[in-house]
């Protein structure tokens, strides 16, 4: 890991970047979601009608592109470092089980991440019926239920991995 070279080390910088950026804005659209519905049922709150979720829709639409932006250059950089550095994932464990949490998350994000794209689109449209919205919302809740927390828990174990590197075969030290 400390011989990268500088493109590795930048794909490396873009990647840690859009990950950490990503993560605090996921969090940041979960609360702000579940923060439309009462706790229970997901029923709307009584305070937005039609009146006011158009523009609290427009407002949170920003978010969900951040979002998705973010994981997508997220993932991609990834890639492009795990290429670039032919970093052994043989011998850094650490490495191997963070590839592998991207790897398992990345189709359901992806999944995700469809709805999100229709969210975007409806709302760039201009005209759209806020209730349609809110059903897709609900239905991206319901679809993968507790996903996106379990997600962000396995994302948020990457940060210890990254610090501690465990896992990593350490190379025998002859002495003459």
């Amino acid at each position: 890991m400390d011989n990268l070279n500088k493109t590795s080390k930048i794909f490396l910088f873009l990647t840690t970047l859009s990950g950490s950026l990503w993560m605090g804005a996921y969090f940041a659209r979960l609360i702000v979601f579940y923060q439309l519905f009462e706790p229970k049922d997901f029923i709307l709150k009584p305070i937005f009608n039609d009146q006011n979720l158009h523009a609290v829709l427009t407002d949170i639409n920003s978010l969900i592109v951040l979002t998705l932006a973010l994981y997508l250059i997220f993932i991609i950089t990834y890639f492009l470092f795990i290429t670039i550095s032919r970093i052994s994932l043989k011998e850094n464990g650490w490495l191997f089980i963070i590839t592998i949490i991207v790897f398992i998350t990345l189709p359901f994000e992806l999944y995700l991440c469809s709805f999100d794209y229709k969210i975007i689109s409806f709302v760039l449209s201009g005209n759209f019926n806020p209730m349609e919205m809110i059903q897709l919302i609900i239905k991206r809740f319901k679809v993968l239920s507790s996903f996106p927390v379990i997600e962000l828990f396995c994302y948020f174990s990457i940060i210890y991995f990254v610090l501690f590197k465990p896992l990593t075969k350490k190379k025998p030290v002859y002495e003459n």
